[in-house]
């Protein structure tokens, strides 16, 4: 075995890389709605903040989701908690991530 093939398999190399989260349709709250359904519990989706903020902030681009956007963030809140979500806001990456819940039910949500 050679040294870069050791090196390889100890720090893990050789293992596949995770595949990115999926990237959920935003076009409507209705059409997120439907993604989120459609993904599998304790995955990862992904909207961009654009996205987000022309569903559920007034706010501008700058101020989306920040401080002095609490109805924006109760928004989005709200509506990942009514579809067995969570969120993370990844400002780098312009994205805004659900993971759902891995008790959730495949039941659609009114």
């Amino acid at each position: 075995m050679g040294i870069m093939s050791l090196l390889g398999r100890l720090f893990g190399a050789d293992a596949a890389a995770p595949p990115d989260a999926m990237k959920l349709v935003a076009t409507t709250e209705a059409a997120l709605a439907r993604s989120l359904l459609a993904l599998p519990p304790d995955e990862r989706g992904w909207i961009t903040f654009a996205e987000a903020r022309v569903l559920f902030s007034t706010k501008g681009d700058q101020y989306a989701f920040g401080e002095a956007d609490q109805d924006g963030r109760r928004n989005i809140e709200t509506f990942a908690a009514q579809h067995q979500s969570v969120i993370n806001f990844m400002p780098v990456e312009g994205r805004v991530y659900f993971v759902r819940d891995p008790t959730a039910q495949d039941q659609p949500h009114s």
